[in-house]
């Protein structure tokens, strides 16, 4: 059975260990939404993971809705995420640049008082990260069909430019109740067009980006995170197990880097039905990446039951920079600090200790 410490090609990707860093909002890049040099810092101490994914970054202004967090769809952002990506190559790292639409959960304040768009009118739950302190969410307004082929491109326009700002590859941000997410569940896409409707519709646009960033920048280079079970926002699916299976059957058809899957790990108050991230192990041929409150020893245990090729962390990763060296030594992990986890500077960011070299 595999090891955390084995190498894994991930496509076209070859990575040094199987200890992935999973994407992280940290809400460094300020107004201008352009990587800088603090960032830089930050993803270089982190560089022993097998890959790094970087945190959510706008593919888009209409795709941006997060204070503080970065983009890619200028000539100075990808200027920007060049210094990341040097930084951490310098390292002897790998990098992917996650691209993101945020969708109906955006805000106004984001889209010069225009409304997010969405698959359908219908308003996440919770409140929008504004530059003015937290909002609710307002009701969007649907994308019309014609518009979808120009987000489809939006999506390729930045993975262009993550190639060209020195990135690996990239992951397709198809999760956590944002854009892509939108239109693959019931609850929050209830249109009547080819977008809609069929679980075959309703993964239309996701397969079309996939396909178009896929031919742009190669399908090695392509990876997609997903969140089956995860409920931010007011997200749902009639039907998970059909929705998904169908999905990972879909991805099939193409030699994609990985799949990135977001878990909420079972517990004894869910119905073993609504448990998603089996049936997409069954039905993916690829590299299974999972996501969601792992530590050491049980990722290690999801590699050797084969539930996954890999395992990403998220929190660990914040306050464990050396993480890969913490687990391969089995000691005791940095607690992470409440201050700094969202904006700031360097406190809570690039300040954690690392482990004595003796």
């Amino acid at each position: 059975m595999p090891s955390l410490f084995d190498p894994i090609v991930l496509g076209d990707i070859a990575v040094a260990n199987r200890i992935i860093m999973a994407p992280l909002t940290r809400s460094r890049a300020g107004a201008s939404r352009i990587p800088n040099d603090l960032m830089a810092e930050y993803y270089a101490q982190r560089a022993g993971a097998g890959l790094i994914i970087s945190e959510a970054t706008a593919i888009s202004p209409q795709g941006y809705g997060w204070s503080g967090a970065p983009a890619m769809y200028n000539d100075e952002q990808q200027e920007g995420w060049k210094k990341i990506t040097r930084a951490v190559h310098e390292r002897g790292g790998k990098i992917v640049l996650q691209l993101w639409h945020m969708g109906r959960v955006s805000h106004p304040d984001f889209q010069e008082g225009q409304l997010p768009v969405a698959p359908s009118a219908i308003a996440a739950t919770g409140s929008a990260n504004t530059p003015e302190g937290k909002k609710p969410y307002v009701t969007p307004r649907a994308l019309e069909t014609a518009e979808l082929p120009g987000i489809v491109q939006d999506y390729v326009r930045a993975a262009q430019r993550a190639i060209a700002a020195g990135f690996d590859g990239v992951e397709i941000h198809a999760a956590n109740g944002y854009l892509l997410d939108q239109f693959i569940r019931s609850h929050s896409n209830q249109r009547n067009d080819q977008y809609g409707g069929s679980i075959e519709n309703r993964l239309r646009l996701v397969i079309e980006v996939v396909e178009a960033v896929g031919n742009a920048i190669g399908f090695g280079r392509t990876g997609i995170r997903l969140s089956p079970n995860i409920s931010y926002n007011g997200m749902g699916d009639a039907d998970p197990v059909a929705t998904y299976t169908a999905l990972m059957q879909a991805l099939n058809a193409y030699d994609l880097a990985y799949v990135h899957v977001r878990e909420t790990l079972p517990n004894k108050t869910e119905k073993p039905e609504i448990w998603v991230g089996t049936a997409m192990r069954d039905a993916y041929q690829g590299n299974f990446i999972v996501n969601g409150g792992y530590d050491g020893a049980s990722a290690q245990d999801a590699l050797s039951q084969d539930k996954a090729d890999a395992v990403a962390f998220g929190m660990l990763f914040i306050a464990n920079p050396d993480l890969v060296d913490r687990i391969r030594k089995n000691v005791d992990m940095n607690k992470t600090k409440a201050n700094g986890l969202y904006a700031g500077g360097v406190e809570g960011y690039t300040d954690y200790p690392l482990l004595r070299q003796d």
